[in-house]
């Protein structure tokens, strides 16, 4: 990894190279392995368990990659309330989109999730004074049609699981938020607060879950497998926005989409239906349309990059 204390000259939106389009696609496959994972084993165990050992996995690797070479840097912060409220709403986010996944298909609640952009377009505007410019606003006009096909107001998918996964959602956009403010911080130091928190604060709502009476080690080890490929994805993600541009990369994190429903198929037997479809199509059209758009209108920096599970 580059030294984030001397980071590299800004590129521009025009030059993406091969390997960074190789680790986002990578990233992406990798989430929507984890969430696979975790859906396979939600209906059998407390949500407050799984969320807490996919975290304190990527806690436990973090401290053995960079513990060493960075030491206390791996929590320096100059914003500690910033970053503790960041990664409190990270796993809130997780807590919500993990009990989505008890029942909706996999595809369906990524691609609600995938409706995080459009938020953010709206707290932005709101909260960092962003320009809502045409094109913004009818992006967010698309989400808002590509959401409500996939949700459908009435019908049998409208249901808690889904108003979870729109609040999953709406806290992730949160995250994203408060990551463009922390943006000057050490994307490592990013990584670890959010697992983290998870690790310490998990445990105190296990408790209060029904554990199961047998744990098997072939269960075990699908959690631990799940955190690890949570851990490489957001590791990827990094690494790939390190080297090329967000604008540039953006377009390919929505095969994350594509990931989920072959995930879906190959492991639930679940294919989305015609409209969910539609609305995928939507949001993914809209919101590539937009990155193309905004990469011929400006020259953009490299920024801490905003991970998506």
């Amino acid at each position: 990894m580059r030294d984030e204390a001397n980071p590299a000259p800004p590129r521009t939106a025009a030059h993406i190279p091969a390997a960074a389009i190789g680790l986002i696609v990578g990233a992406v496959l990798c989430f929507s392995i984890l969430d696979g994972i975790v859906k396979s084993l939600v209906p059998r165990y407390p949500v407050a368990l799984l969320v807490w050992v996919r975290y304190c996995v990527q806690a436990l690797a973090m401290l053995v990659w960079f513990g060493p070479g960075m030491g206390f840097g791996l929590v320096r912060t100059s914003s500690m309330r910033l970053q503790a409220v960041r990664a409190v709403i990270l796993v809130v986010s997780s807590v919500l989109f993990v009990n989505a996944l008890r029942s909706l298909p996999l595809a369906d609640a990524t691609a609600i999730n995938y409706s995080t952009p459009t938020v953010v377009i709206l707290l932005a505007v709101l909260f960092l004074h962003e320009k809502m410019t045409l094109p913004r606003a009818a992006f967010v006009v698309a989400g808002i049609i590509g959401m409500t096909l996939i949700v459908r107001p009435g019908a049998e998918i409208f249901r808690g699981a889904s108003l979870l996964a729109v609040a999953a959602a709406a806290c992730y956009a949160s995250f994203q938020i408060l990551t463009r403010k922390l943006a000057h911080e050490d994307s490592r130091v990013l990584l670890f607060y959010p697992a983290l928190a998870g690790a310490v604060f998990m445990p105190l709502l296990v408790p209060w879950s029904s554990l199961p009476s047998s744990f098997p080690w072939q269960d075990l080890a699908l959690i631990v497998t799940g955190g690890l490929f949570g851990t490489v994805g957001h590791f990827l993600f990094i690494l790939a926005f390190q080297r090329a541009p967000a604008s540039g990369l953006t377009p390919f994190t929505y095969l994350q989409l594509v990931w989920a429903t072959l995930v879906g198929w190959i492991g639930f037997g679940d294919l989305p239906d015609e409209l969910t479809v539609i609305g995928m199509a939507v949001i993914a059209g809209s919101g590539l349309l937009l990155a193309w758009h905004e990469r011929r209108q400006a020259t953009v920096q490299v920024a801490e990059p905003a991970v998506i599970d």
